[in-house]
């Protein structure tokens, strides 16, 4: 396995004991990661780009919440039709996604 260049984080509110509840999850964060995860395979940037799902930030208020690191960009109140457009600017453009960003 190479170490990413990029490692997204997105909440989806799973629990210690592996069952998923809690705003995030109740506001498709599921959903996120699949189309980050569908994205990332198209863009062909599997060994480059990896997505891990979450318990909580504690900024529910704000979420579902998506990480980007090693770049500490933290966005908010993500929807799954927002994954396209941090793909494009974020990950590969280099550019983050100022309405997004908390």
């Amino acid at each position: 396995m190479n170490k990413p260049k990029k490692h997204i984080l997105v909440c989806t509110s799973s629990r210690m004991t592996g069952q998923q509840k809690g705003y995030c999850h109740t506001k498709e964060g599921v959903q996120i990661v699949a189309n980050f995860l569908d994205e990332i395979e198209e863009r062909g940037l599997g060994d480059e780009v990896f997505v891990s799902n979450t318990g909580c930030f504690g900024l529910c208020e704000q979420g579902p919440i998506v990480v980007v690191y090693p770049d500490n960009i933290w966005y908010g109140k993500v929807s799954p039709d927002d994954v396209e457009k941090i793909m494009d600017q974020h990950i590969e453009g280099g550019k983050t996604v100022k309405e997004l960003e908390i």
